[in-house]
């Protein structure tokens, strides 16, 4: 691969969403991304040395429409000649905003870009946007398009995972989170001099099989199942649904932000890089199931020149419990090494800024256990998947 590198990574905490307004609810998403540019500024980087910013957003519609990432330079007063763009491939568009940058600055044709992501699922719900392949029923029914729930259900059935072991992965995503140990790169989400969130909000202490066993599923009876029976014949189905609202990923409000650069930036910055980025790949496979993770995976370590056995984290995207569990069986890896701080199941998934908030979460945990590369990866609707290789820098 050729070079790029991570000098910088930060995030906002993720806020829950609710009904009755969540915590970060009455903030703009061009605020929350241009809290962490100003934040950028003040840790690590002269706004003078970007040389363009990426933001990556699932929903770009309404508040998240236009072009939020020159908005948030614009808000955050930054330099009038640093543009801006959007990035948007569903749940991978913040991975996808990184892996721009790198291919970017790694061909010469940018120093320093920030990239990243950021949703407001408080403020745009996801399918506010009304996407034709949700909305058409000749083009649903063309493309076979399901809902990613039905997705996950299938995903799960169709490779032998059980409620029980979906339950317990959800459980251990909460103890974890409740135990995770506090970062330096979790910046605090601060109004008129007031801190209003300075940690990720939703794990629970007490989460247990016990009650999650009592909840019920979500996706059983979805009327979708009629067309995966028409398009997959043999398909299972399980009779009573397998995901419910604990083992489903929990909607946030969120941005994070990661400073991209060549060899050269080092003299822009004036300061080292603290990882490479060796590898990364989109990948995509036959809708509707949840399977692409571990090919873009496999196709980003390749091109690392690594194996699954290599990797001491990884970070895979709780977008439904099923992922993560099936992740660590198709490519061998330990799954103690799967999420060690929780994940989206416990404290959320803000869509567009998952990516980056993985990737502060990998480069955490390397720093933490001293390893040395780690592998993020996030599934998406539509059968996509994304994944980049991180090698950590002495």
């Amino acid at each position: 691969m050729p070079d790029a590198y991570i000098y910088d990574a930060i995030r906002l905490p993720r806020a829950r969403v609710r009904k009755a307004g969540g915590t970060l609810a009455e903030i703009a998403p061009y605020e929350l991304f241009g809290q962490l540019l100003l934040a950028l500024e003040s840790h690590s980087i002269s706004a003078d040395s970007i040389d363009d910013i990426l933001v990556g957003i699932s929903t770009t519609v309404g508040e998240q429409g236009g072009n939020l990432a020159r908005a948030a330079a614009l808000w955050a007063g930054w330099p009038d000649r640093v543009p801006g763009g959007v990035v948007s491939r569903l749940c991978c568009s913040g991975l996808d905003a990184v892996e721009s940058a790198a291919a970017r600055v790694a061909a010469g044709y940018a120093d320093v870009i920030v990239a990243g992501g950021v949703e407001s699922m408080s403020r745009v719900p996801m399918l506010s946007d009304r996407p034709a392949i949700a909305t058409d029923a000749d083009l649903g029914e063309r493309t076979g398009f399901v809902t990613i729930g039905v997705s996950a259900d299938l995903t799960a059935a169709s490779s032998g995972i059980t409620r029980a072991e979906l339950d317990a992965y959800a459980v251990r995503s909460h103890q974890k989170a409740t135990a995770a140990p506090t970062s330096a790169s979790v910046v605090p989400f601060r109004k008129g001099g007031t801190v209003l969130l300075d940690a990720d909000e939703g794990a629970r202490a007490d989460a247990s099989s016990a009650a999650f066993a009592a909840l019920p599923a979500l996706f059983g009876d979805d009327p979708a199942w009629q067309r995966v029976a028409r398009r997959l014949p043999g398909a299972p189905r399980p009779a009573d649904g397998l995901h419910t609202i604990a083992t489903a990923p929990q909607l946030a409000d969120g941005a994070a932000a990661v400073v991209v650069g060549g060899r050269r930036a080092q003299g822009v910055l004036g300061r080292q890089p603290i990882a490479r980025i060796v590898g990364t790949a989109q990948a995509a496979v036959r809708s509707p199931l949840l399977t692409a993770p571990a090919a873009a995976a496999r196709l980003a370590l390749d091109r690392a020149g690594l194996a699954a056995a290599d990797l001491d984290v990884v970070e895979a995207n709780e977008s439904f419990a099923v992922t993560p569990i099936l992740l660590a069986r198709q490519l061998g890896i330990d799954p103690e090494l799967v999420n060690p701080s929780g994940g989206a199941l416990a404290v959320g998934h803000p869509l567009g800024a998952t990516g980056g908030n993985l990737i502060v979460q990998a480069l955490d945990a390397l720093e933490r256990t001293g390893g040395e590369h780690a592998l993020v990866t996030i599934p998406a609707a539509l059968g996509l998947g994304s994944a980049v290789v991180l090698r950590r820098l002495n």
